[in-house]
């Protein structure tokens, strides 16, 4: 059964959490933008403790800007120092852009290459 953090109504983002064994898998859906992206930065990093993989699911993400952006490398960051593996799934073309442009589709490549998709 998914477990959702709080969510004040001001928010333009909308996370579903699943928890399998030490697997988390969050489904986003709307706007990762600046007046989002430290609380969607922190509500993930907590998320971290006890986690081995986390897999951010981006296919209904309609909006991501820069502060986004940081964010998920912020918390890319956070993952691995914590031996955590972060993954990037369903990436639509405007977010595979956005990597490219900024070099970081490498980064997150094993999992946005393909567009890979997990229904």
């Amino acid at each position: 059964m998914p477990d959702n953090p709080a969510e004040p109504s001001d928010r333009q983002v909308r996370l579903e959490i699943e928890r399998t064994g030490d697997v988390v898998a969050v489904k986003c859906s709307g706007r990762l933008t600046s007046d989002v992206s430290a609380s969607f930065k922190n509500d993930i990093k907590d998320l971290i403790p006890g986690a081995r993989r986390i897999v951010l699911d981006l296919s209904a993400v309609t909006r991501l800007d820069s502060s986004g952006l940081g964010a998920i490398v912020g918390i890319y960051v956070s993952a691995r120092s914590a031996k955590c593996e972060l993954e990037l799934i369903n990436l639509n073309k405007q977010i595979r852009d956005l990597l490219g442009m900024t070099n970081l589709l490498s980064v997150f490549e094993s999992c946005g290459q393909y567009f890979t998709r997990i229904p």
